[in-house]
């Protein structure tokens, strides 16, 4: 094949903001990592975490769209929070 005959795909179609959001919903949650100060900032609607001593890790499961659902001192606190709710947990890093 000459470099003239070279075939040409074109990108596959890009999913929009609110469709990416959407993937999984109902089925899959995210496990994020926090430390206590940053928890402070993302929830300071979370009453308890104003009190807690600095460089504590905090697990936050959130639904497949971003949304918080919970937030737990383990891991394993999360995953069982997901798993009460029949989603697949996966971690975010």
């Amino acid at each position: 094949m000459s470099f003239r005959e070279q075939i040409v795909f074109a990108p596959p179609p890009v999913m929009s903001e609110i469709e990416f959001a959407a993937l999984g919903d109902g089925e899959i949650a995210y496990i994020k990592t926090l430390d206590s100060e940053k928890a402070q900032r993302i929830y300071p609607q979370v009453e308890g975490l104003d009190g807690l001593p600095g460089g504590i890790k905090i697990f936050a499961l959130h639904a497949a769209d971003g949304t918080p659902l919970a937030l737990t001192d383990t891991h394993y606190a999360a995953i069982e929070n997901a798993k009460e709710h029949n989603l697949e947990t996966v971690s975010v890093h």
